[in-house]
């Protein structure tokens, strides 16, 4: 996987001279100098990249809005008060079960 890797950023790399922008149309005709099974390797692995990143994405947001509700003094220590750890904590569950509530409701309206 890793030499694909290589060879696919190298094939990149050269059409950026070329271009500022790589279009989906660009992406995909570089992409026809591998396989079948190679082209569909890379895609996984770049799904498997663009879902960590909405995951980081999505915890990096979790982080500043339960930050920013619940952390309102000054940090003294190498810790936070009781009440704001507490806040901290109310407010990761209470984002994780709207989450959970939205995909149950997302998957009930797939199933109608």
């Amino acid at each position: 996987m890793r030499n694909l890797l290589v060879q696919y950023h190298s094939k990149i790399q050269e059409h950026s001279f070329r271009s500022d922008k790589m279009d989906n149309h660009t992406q995909s005709s570089e992409l026809n100098v591998f396989s079948s099974a190679d082209r569909k390797e890379i895609g996984q692995f770049l799904e498997q990249e663009k879902q960590k990143a909405k995951f980081q994405e999505n915890v990096h947001s979790l982080t500043a809005m339960c930050w920013t509700k619940c952390v309102t003094g000054k940090i003294v220590g190498n810790s936070i008060d009781r009440t704001e750890g507490s806040c901290l904590e109310n407010c990761v569950n209470r984002y994780i079960d709207a989450q959970k509530t939205v995909i149950s409701l997302i998957e009930q309206i797939g199933r109608q």
